[in-house]
């Protein structure tokens, strides 16, 4: 558009310049001056339109002033003369990590913070945040096209740091690591709408403690976890206990009660009836009995 423009003009002024002139190329000037006519204004037409991509805003400025207004995703017509920066206003995202090709930058990008009890605790995170459609303008006035690494990073990084001395090392691994996100979301929050964005999520990657720290954690996890199995051996011992018991209890009251119920007559009659079945049996069989009421002593081939 612009080419086509500068195009033209110098074919006019070359068209100009051989009208002006006796030479063999004069009878060229009437057809330089049109063509140039031609480009100039085809740039002019061509650089009245603008299209801005879905999910994009286009911030104007002429001569470095910028405007207020934004043009939205389509095709505008604009003023040839002014200068149309695209901004993204779609979510983006912008990692810290220690691990290598992970994060926005190469390299160990991690977040280093001192907690409560003066250890260091190294943390991986994602910032979600998009640009505010109607903020562009002021942006690009005042922050630029490179807000990331002049607002997102720092901000995030200086909050981070600022809200890690409340926690200890262990709380923030653990316990207190969701009221951690919650902290810094509420002020990452605060700062980037001052300035135009919108953050819509913080995500705690990875939090990485001390080797000796870690190690401390570990003991004591192991050391819980063999109370628990403890527990439960003395409880399943207890219960074995209170079921041998019962069932001691039952056999005792039954002895008590067969021999209580049973009397000589009746285990005389249990007598005969044992031998009477030992008679009909096909196994030969040796049976000894006295008078005096005994049970007899049986003896068998078999």
């Amino acid at each position: 558009m612009i080419l086509f423009i500068i195009l033209g003009i110098i074919l006019l002024i070359l068209g100009f310049t051989l009208s002006n002139n006796v030479n063999p190329f004069s009878k060229f000037a009437g057809l330089l001056k049109i063509v140039g006519f031609v480009l100039i204004a085809l740039g002019v037409f061509s650089s009245m339109f603008k299209q801005i991509d879905a999910g994009k805003v286009g911030v104007k400025s002429l001569y470095g002033s910028v405007e207020s207004g934004v043009l939205e995703s389509g095709l505008n017509v604009i003023n040839p003369l002014l200068d149309i920066t695209e901004f993204d206003i779609q979510t983006q995202n912008y990692t810290m990590s220690a691990v290598h090709g992970e994060g926005a930058q190469e390299g160990d990008d991690a977040i280093r913070v001192l907690s409560n009890d003066g250890l260091e605790v190294i943390i991986d995170l994602t910032v979600l945040y998009r640009v505010v459609p109607t903020d562009a303008p002021v942006i690009f006035k005042k922050i630029g096209v490179d807000y990331t690494d002049k607002i997102v990073r720092p901000v995030t990084r200086t909050r981070i740091r600022d809200n890690a001395v409340y926690y200890d090392a262990v709380a923030l691994y653990s316990t207190k690591r969701n009221e951690f996100q919650q902290r810094i979301f509420k002020s990452i929050e605060a700062d980037f709408k001052s300035r135009g964005l919108v953050l819509e999520q913080l995500l705690i990657r990875n939090i990485n403690l001390p080797i000796s720290v870690k190690a401390s954690i570990e003991s004591k996890i192991n050391a819980e976890q063999d109370a628990q199995k403890m527990t439960f051996v003395l409880q399943k011992e207890k219960q074995e206990a209170e079921r041998k018991r019962v069932e001691a209890q039952g056999i005792a009251d039954y002895q008590r009660i067969i021999s209580l119920g049973l009397t000589d007559k009746q285990l005389q009659y249990e007598q005969i009836k044992a031998q009477k079945e030992l008679a009909a049996s096909p196994n030969s069989k040796i049976i000894f009995m006295n008078g005096k009421g005994n049970a007899p002593v049986i003896l068998s081939d078999k």
